[in-house]
């Protein structure tokens, strides 16, 4: 089934994010996903757990109301093309986690036409091949119904609480205050990350 947002919010989530391609199609899809089953959850209480930080994480910003600023975003280094939508309102949870499979058979030539491209050794044709498929690939991750584009599983732990306002120190080394949560100790002072890594060595 085709997505069901209409038309121009899916041009409007690509304004935002600057550009169309596969990786912000996946995005769309998983917010798709999330809404509906997290039908009647408001933005207030709507929180999303990324666990990468591809296109897609703008689609899902835009689309369900999940940002940095309120919070109600995360990120979590996984490297994986997952993400976990919670309702702070009723502990219901789903993690949506993407099907390699549904690339299908157009998955074969991107790789290696993408590591031409990025080392700038690819041809004029190899790069018209390469459009075409990223389209071809746009056009089947917009259209492949939900449960062939991911693995969806149902999540019974609580939302990650809402952040707190902390109080902010001042790092001893460049003066700027920080929060304290993110300060450490070294020889009895306080510093922030970055001077922290300056000083600290492991073996």
């Amino acid at each position: 089934m085709s997505c069901t947002f209409e038309q121009h919010l899916i041009d409007e989530t690509i304004r935002f994010h600057g550009h169309s391609c596969p990786g912000l199609a996946i995005g769309i899809r998983a917010a798709e996903a999330a809404l509906s089953e997290m039908a009647g959850v408001g933005t207030a209480d709507l929180v999303c757990v990324a666990e990468t930080d591809m296109c897609g994480v703008d689609g899902i910003q835009y689309l369900t109301g999940c940002t940095y600023g309120k919070g109600n975003f995360l990120h979590r280094d996984y490297g994986k093309m997952a993400f976990a939508f919670y309702s702070r309102k009723n502990d219901k949870g789903i993690r949506l986690v993407f099907r390699p499979e549904s690339r299908g058979e157009l998955d074969g030539e991107m790789p290696a036409l993408m590591a031409k491209s990025v080392e700038k050794t690819i041809t004029g044709e190899e790069q018209e091949r390469l459009q075409q498929l990223r389209q071809e690939m746009q056009k089947r991750l917009m259209t492949l119904p939900i449960e062939e584009l991911f693995t969806v599983q149902q999540l019974h732990e609580r939302a990650p609480r809402p952040a707190k306002i902390l109080e902010s120190l001042v790092c001893q080394d460049c003066g700027e205050n920080t929060m304290e949560s993110r300060t450490r100790r070294f020889s009895g002072r306080t510093l922030c990350i970055p001077c922290f890594a300056k000083v600290e060595q492991k073996v």
